[in-house]
This record gives C-alpha cells, structure tokens and sequence, in this order.
C-alpha cells in the first residue's frame, strides 16, 4: 500500500502484518550527517498519528543524535570534568570523584541515559545500604554505607541529571522519583557542667588548657580550632575571627574559606580566656597558629587534636564522647544558661536559628517547660478569688 503522509507528523503507512507504522526524522548523525529515523507501530492510523505526534514532540525537546549515544557513565564522567569539578571546593571534587568511580560507574555506568529509570537508581540507593562499602577490612564490620553517604551520591546524581536536562539529552531527571535513605543522627553526648571542670584539670596537665578552654567556650568546629592564627585574635575588642578551615586534600592538610558564608563569624572572648592566650603566645613566640604541634612546630592535624581530647577524657576518669561533642556540649550549657538562640547560633555559624533550635531540641524544650512554669506561677499570683465587695468585673457606663 502506498504511504500516506499526515502533515507535520511524518509519514503513515500500512504494513505487510497489518499493523499502522509511523516514521519520523529525529535529527542527524553529527558524525556522518545521515537522517536518524524512528518509528512508532499502532493497531489503527488513528492510533499511530497520535504516537508519531507525541514522538515528534519529544524529538523536538531533546538532542536525539547525542542522547542515544550517552551512557549514564559517559555523561556523569563528561559533567563533572566540564560542568562539576571546575566549581567545586577540593574536597568536595574528591568525594564526588570517589562516587563516581567506586559507585555509579561500576553499578550504572553502562546503562543508557535514555533508558535510566527511577526503579534502577532506587535499587541502587538500596544495595549501597545494604552492601556498598568498597574496602574488604569495612565489609566485614558493616557492609552498608551510612545514609548520608548516599544522600552525597543522590546529591550528585540529581544535580548531573538535571544538567543533561538543560542539555536535551533527557526529557526529565528520574532522580526526582527517587527516596534516598534517612540519615541516621548519633547519639548527642555532652559533658556535665562538673565533668567539664574535670575535663579542663586534665588537660592543663598537659599543658593545653587554652586550646580545650577555647573550644567549650566557643564551640568552633576541630577544623576551625586548628587552622587559628595570632592575626585573628583582635586584642582591643577581645574578638576571635574564624574564617578559615583546614582540610586534608591528596594527602596533604590545606587551610581554606569555609564552605558557607555563615560559618565566617566574629566570637567574643572572655577575659580570662584572653589571659590563656596571651600566656600561650608568650610560650610559642614563634608560631603563627595559636596551638601548634609540639613535634612539627606547624598546624595541628585535626586528627591529633581528636586523639589529645581521648586521652584527657581517660586521664580525667570520662566515658568517652565524639570531640564534636565538646562544640554540643557548648551549645546546651550556653542554652541552659540563659544565652538566646540566635547568639549561640551566629557563634556556631549555624545557617539560622532555626537550625539550632531543630539541633538542641532537647534543650530547649526544657527551657520552654522552665519559661511555662514560671509564667504560670507569675500569672496565678495575680489572680485572686472575687469578694462581695469588690467584684472581679466593674461594668463602666450606663447601669441600665
């Protein structure tokens, strides 16, 4: 039969079998500039007109030549060299490298992007959690991989994926449909105001009362602590500027801007605080970081600073705590102690009060049950049981 052509909707015709074909040109070879041809296959021509309809629509919206020649491991290797990597931090390119290499490629990589389905990508977020981990010595403790590393890889993922949108190579990113794992929170420890006065004994035993003085009154983050120089403290107006945080990049331990603008910040020090400095300085003439490390006379490793904090919880006879539990334990006894919310969130570089107030729930919740009491009480006195002489409503105006 000879073909029939719709206008605008390619061309129609009737098969051999029976069945209606519909073909259409979805674009060109770049490489040999052929026309690429598809079709779509339908009972009736009714039926076959809407399909070429909606398959010219689609040819449209996407870069038909590129995308059928894209796997989802040569698209994610391309957008992180071209797109990714030249805007990441250090450390952020390393960790999204691993995910790419370790991860996806491995698992994803030899799946079409055209053909990537949600189900696919899901599967995959449930076999990391399951059985992820790479290194033989990890699998045989925990096999899974913990849900904020994969909530980094769903991350990554969507944000590759919403670039191949912007570039026509798929109609929509499947990531969307997809629910990455909770993340699990730990367990928040905190030392007990008598158990930080122990905490401090030990360590001014070892001669590092300021720097673990420093952190329980400021709360600054391990990477913050270490990369801290003489040039940020301002003696006049008694403040400490935190701008910058020490990472560990190839091997190598490099001080850079935080990665949020919050968490550049201005702390005020107290005065006795101002005297340990002052004494550390006269002790360390030489060094341009606060506390330095007694065997290299440089920046502490952040690493060394965490295992100085175990043993003055062994040495001072406490259970142990994460050192990330010293910048909790700030935190709560500021909150408990009547500091408001947002001071102890700009001091933390929180990104707003609100997120401190979701962190120390716990805590505030209990000043809140405080707050209740005492309204309660201080509203009650003032209520007092009507007498007849004195009537608890005096109606002014006409008596009636």
């Amino acid at each position: 039969m000879a073909k029939r052509r719709a206008a605008g909707e390619g061309n129609i015709r009737k098969r051999k079998d029976g069945r209606w074909e519909g073909r259409y040109t979805a674009g060109h070879d770049p490489d040999t500039g052929k026309a690429i041809v598809k079709n779509v296959l339908g009972k009736t021509q009714a039926e076959v007109k809407q399909k070429l309809k909606e398959a010219i629509a689609v040819s449209e919206k996407l870069d038909i030549p590129r995308s059928g020649k894209y796997t989802l491991g040569a698209w994610i290797t391309q957008w992180f060299e071209v797109y990714s990597k030249p805007n990441l931090r250090p450390s952020t390119a390393r960790y999204y490298k691993m995910f790419i290499d370790q991860h996806v490629v491995p698992k994803l990589g030899s799946v079409k992007l055209s053909e990537l389905r949600p189900m696919q990508i899901q599967k995959f977020y449930n076999d990391l959690r399951t059985g992820g981990r790479v290194r033989e010595v990890q699998k045989e403790k925990n096999p899974g991989l913990s849900g904020s590393y994969i909530r980094g890889i769903h991350t990554m993922l969507h944000t590759c994926l919403d670039a191949a949108v912007q570039e026509k190579l798929i109609l929509s990113n499947p990531v969307n449909d997809c629910k990455p794992p909770k993340i699990e929170r730990k367990e928040m420890k905190t030392l007990e105001p008598e158990q930080v006065q122990a905490y401090l004994k030990a360590a001014d035993a070892r001669g590092l009362l300021p720097m673990f003085f420093l952190e329980l009154t400021t709360g600054l983050r391990k990477s913050e602590l270490v990369a801290l120089l003489w040039t940020d403290v301002n003696w006049k107006d008694r403040t400490l500027s935190v701008s910058k945080q020490a990472y560990k990049i190839d091997g190598k331990m490099t001080v850079m801007p935080p990665k949020t603008g919050n968490s550049t910040r201005k702390i005020a020090l107290s005065e006795e605080l101002l005297d340990m400095l002052r004494q550390q300085k006269a002790a360390f003439p030489e060094s341009e970081y606060i506390f330095s490390s007694p065997v290299t006379g440089e920046m502490y490793h952040p690493d060394s600073v965490v295992n100085l904090h175990k043993k003055i919880l062994k040495e001072a006879g406490l259970e142990h705590i994460r050192f990330h539990d010293l910048r909790h334990t700030f935190a709560t006894l500021a909150l408990q102690n009547g500091v408001d919310v947002k001071t102890v969130s700009a001091m933390l570089g929180h990104s707003s009060a609100g997120f401190t107030l979701a962190t120390y729930t716990h805590t505030t919740t209990a000043a809140q049950h405080q707050a209740a009491a005492i309204m309660g009480n201080l509203v009650s006195t003032g209520i007092q049981e009507p007498t007849e002489a004195e009537p608890a409503i005096r109606i002014v105006g006409d008596a009636g």
